[in-house]
């Protein structure tokens, strides 16, 4: 038995236990990390560099980008680390910092994912007023509301989680420091807050999650409505990026958060794992400039800039 106030450091999940599958694990892993901060990258700079691509959309855009890198390397450089140094070892402030990030990147990213539908149906539904409704001060402010609201919240989980006496031992199931898994250290009868702190959770990723079908019935409908077939494409192209990363995030969130008992185990922990916080990261960027010409166009000559002055 032991406690948290003399624990110092936890043991992490490894993928394989054999050194050549390991190292497998490690270039699996450095060429995923490798695509999202070369993805998530080229976009930020695009939209950064490129005046055309100074619009609501993608300003959204870009913080998203910044948040799937700050996600995506919350976790992964850490768990290369330990498969090239054959160790499982993290220490106790380590893992306090990633749960404290984990939740802020990944809370941030899914309240910035609820004001881009607000801002879809802004566009689409009340084109109108779209320009005084999605002001630059208007999407600072959301923005704004969106990374700081989670910052606390991320702030509450962290600090709810290291408080409970954990007496099961160190060893976490999972091959980062995730709050479920740090609960089952826990003494049985001090859980009770951090389960009420879940529940609000859930309550709140609830109305998010209502908002965005909302907003994406309204959006469809108006769709429908437009006359020219160039028109409805061209608004169902603002869209289904969105919409595409949307049901990536939710749908392998709640699979690993909301999945039966009875069919969890380690191995498919780690998979769930991984499909949630490691690959949404380094897709995004592919969904979101697949069907996007501006952004492609901007990419294009941001690469031609490059490819130039190497020259």
């Amino acid at each position: 038995m032991s406690n948290s106030s003399s624990l110092n450091e936890f043991l992490l999940l490894t993928f394989a236990d054999k050194w050549e599958l390991q190292l497998l694990h490690f270039s699996l892993f450095l060429g995923i990390y490798l695509a999202a901060l070369l993805g998530n990258g080229l976009i930020i700079t695009a939209i950064a560099c490129d005046h055309h691509l100074h619009t609501p959309m993608y300003f959204f855009l870009l913080n998203l980008s910044l948040l799937d890198l700050g996600s995506i390397s919350t976790t992964v450089p850490k768990s290369m680390a330990n498969s090239l140094w054959d160790t499982t070892a993290i220490s106790y402030s380590g893992c306090a910092a990633q749960v404290f990030f984990f939740v802020f990147f990944l809370s941030a990213e899914y309240s910035l994912l609820t004001v881009m539908a607000y801002d879809r149906f802004v566009a689409i539904c009340r084109p109108l007023h779209y320009r005084t409704l999605m002001d630059s001060r208007a999407c600072v402010k959301m923005a704004a509301a969106a990374w700081g609201t989670v910052f606390l919240y991320a702030v509450l989980h962290t600090a709810n989680t290291f408080s409970i006496p954990l007496c099961q031992g160190n060893v976490v199931d999972q091959f980062f420091c995730e709050i479920p898994q740090i609960l089952k250290l826990s003494c049985l009868d001090c859980c009770l807050r951090e389960a009420g702190l879940l529940v609000v959770s859930g309550c709140l990723a609830f109305v998010c999650f209502v908002f965005i079908v909302v907003s994406y019935v309204q959006i469809f409908t108006a769709v429908l409505r437009i006359p020219s077939e160039q028109g409805r494409h061209k608004a169902f192209s603002m869209c289904l990026p969105h919409l595409a990363v949307v049901s990536l995030c939710v749908s392998t969130a709640m699979f690993a958060y909301l999945k039966p008992p009875s069919i969890s185990s380690p191995a498919l922990d780690l998979v769930v794992a991984v499909l949630y916080s490691v690959v949404p990261p380094a897709v995004n960027p592919l969904i979101y400039s697949m069907r996007n010409k501006e952004l492609k166009e901007a990419l294009r000559k941001l690469v031609q800039l490059v490819l130039f002055q190497q020259q």
